[in-house]
Order: structure tokens, then sequence, then C-alpha cells
């Protein structure tokens, strides 16, 4: 459950996460602030670490106490499209729950073509996609691991 006011700009090789994979987002990142009155301020490598990337950041100074949303999940998964002659698993759903007190305050389902690069069904708000989209960079990549190792 990654903090809803976290802006993810690139990938954080070297944070001190025990278990970088079970992140919300697939892996660490990067990227800055966007609650109000911080926008574009550089969370530190504490901050990165303890909040931005997990959420549920109450005790960060710039968490905001007026928010409708405390964290956010994500998971994927592979769909067909349905399409005779299209490719197999041509679309990725990306489903995401807003919380709110360890509570469902919203969710959805966001849809891309991972081959294109282009998200049919977008989140509209700006934080909330990116966060999809760095989640789904970190799912194609351990996936393409995976069956990398499979074939080995």
């Amino acid at each position: 459950m990654a903090c809803p006011f976290f802006m993810p700009i690139e990938k954080f090789e070297n944070g001190e996460w025990p278990h970088v994979a079970r992140l919300p987002l697939g892996c660490g990142w990067r990227g800055h602030c966007t609650a109000p009155g911080h926008e574009n301020e550089a969370p530190s490598q504490e901050e990165l670490r303890d909040f931005c990337n997990l959420g549920y950041a109450e005790k960060c100074s710039r968490f905001p106490q007026d928010r409708a949303w405390d964290s956010v999940r994500f998971s994927a998964r592979t769909m067909d499209s349905g399409i005779k002659g299209s490719r197999s698993g041509d679309r990725i759903q990306v489903r995401y729950v807003c919380e709110r007190a360890h509570r469902p305050a919203g969710s959805g389902i966001l849809e891309c073509d991972p081959v294109g690069g282009l998200w049919p069904k977008r989140h509209q708000d700006a934080r909330i996609q990116r966060m999809a989209e760095c989640f789904l960079a970190a799912y194609v990549e351990r996936r393409k691991r995976a069956v990398q190792q499979a074939a080995s």
C-alpha cells in the first residue's frame, strides 16, 4: 500500500527493504510528495523507505489530516481481449483499492495494453495512474524473470 500523496518517478534500487518484491508498487521508488503545501518536495531516503512506498504514513510530517485515502494497493491480471486472432494476454487489468482507516474507500479496474503501452482505462488522479504504471512495470519485469528462470 503506497502513500496516496506519493508520485513515484524512478526505481530506488538500493533501499533498505528486507523484501523488496513485497513492496506495494513491486519495488522501491524515488519520487516527490504531492501533499497540499508540500508539492514537489523530495522525501529523504528514510521517508521513502518508511512512508512513501508503504502508505499509512501518519507519522510523516507532510501527511495531511484532511484526506480521502491513507494508502493504495494494486494487483494485476492478464486478460485476453476475446478478439479472434489477438495475442494471448494482450491486456492487463490493474485493480486498485484506496483505503482509509484500513477500510476500502474506493476501488476500480484500470486496463493496459502492455505491448503498445496504452491505457484504455486510466485513473483520473495522476498519482494513482502513475503508481499503477510503476506497479505494472515491476509486475511485468517479475513475470519475464520467472519465465526466463523456468526456461533455463
